[in-house]
């Protein structure tokens, strides 16, 4: 489970095993975790956070979606 960025609380990671789903990324603070799509940005799971919370992942993801579409196609060799 590669970290690709940390910003504040949160570590932004892929998880290996997932190579066959679209883009996208997991967000961990503490033991709760949420999954975002990257094309386009949006919600798959929640994992427990508030919704203002995911509000404000929602935007840090979109934020660094370029960035994290490259360094998806990176980790899993996509072009």
């Amino acid at each position: 489970m590669p970290t690709i960025k940390r910003i504040g609380p949160y570590r932004f990671f892929f998880v290996s095993i997932d190579s066959g789903e679209p883009p996208h990324v997991h967000i961990q603070r503490d033991n709760i975790i949420a999954k975002f799509w990257l094309e386009p940005v949006s919600l798959a799971k929640g994992g427990g956070f508030k919704a203002h919370e995911l509000n404000q992942l929602a935007r840090l993801v979109e934020a660094h979606r370029k960035e994290f579409l490259e360094k998806w196609n990176e980790f899993f060799g996509r072009r």
